[in-house]
């Protein structure tokens, strides 16, 4: 995506999501926002409630998009409509109280295995709470229309990664929802990739 900058060094390949994208909602009151990209599944919800199956790695997310379809056809889940992602993360995530970044860490327990993606675009960065240390929580740009305020893009995403590093700094996301915080950088993956075999 035009305007969108390259991500620094120290992101993670955290994995993949199928997420059926939503219009931007009448409460998040900017015109420059058309739709929610956003890494959690607040607005824009994923393909399933997909943590009881079990298939996620470490990160709460999918190895390839493979294991989202067979997992969609074992469960009779219909794909129809819904876009892919994939993400990184970065190594710190931020914690607002003591104004700290920390290293971040995946879940162990569960194997690993994340396929980098020949074709992807680069859509922008989102700020993600994580207070359960699990699945991403709430997207503040998005769940409690930071956009507004703040320079998200089209999608309800940074166009920078140094953008949503310094607002994070400046404790424009403390009184948001518990933190830490992870910045993570959103890939959209080709819009027929839920057709493919």
């Amino acid at each position: 995506m035009t305007g969108v900058t390259p991500p620094p060094a120290g992101m993670i390949a955290a994995g993949y999501m199928a997420k059926k994208i939503a219009k931007r909602p009448d409460f998040i009151k900017t015109d420059k926002v058309e739709d929610i990209y956003s890494v959690c599944s607040c607005i824009s919800a994923n393909f399933a409630d997909y943590i009881g199956f079990w298939k996620h790695n470490g990160w709460w997310l999918f190895d390839s998009p493979d294991i989202i379809r067979r997992l969609a056809r074992d469960k009779d889940i219909d794909l129809s409509g819904a876009r892919f992602f994939y993400y990184e993360v970065f190594e710190r995530e931020y914690a607002a109280e003591d104004k700290m970044w920390y290293t971040v860490d995946r879940e162990h327990s569960l194997p690993t295995d994340v396929h980098i993606p020949k074709h992807k675009t680069l859509e922008g960065y989102d700020v993600v709470t994580f207070s359960a240390a699990s699945d991403p929580e709430h997207s503040p740009l998005s769940c409690n229309s930071l956009a507004k305020k703040m320079p998200a893009n089209r999608h309800c995403l940074f166009n920078s990664f140094d953008e949503a590093q310094k607002l994070l700094e400046a404790g424009k996301f403390s009184n948001s929802e518990p933190g830490p915080f992870r910045i993570f950088a959103v890939y959209s993956l080709p819009e027929n990739l839920t057709s493919s075999a």
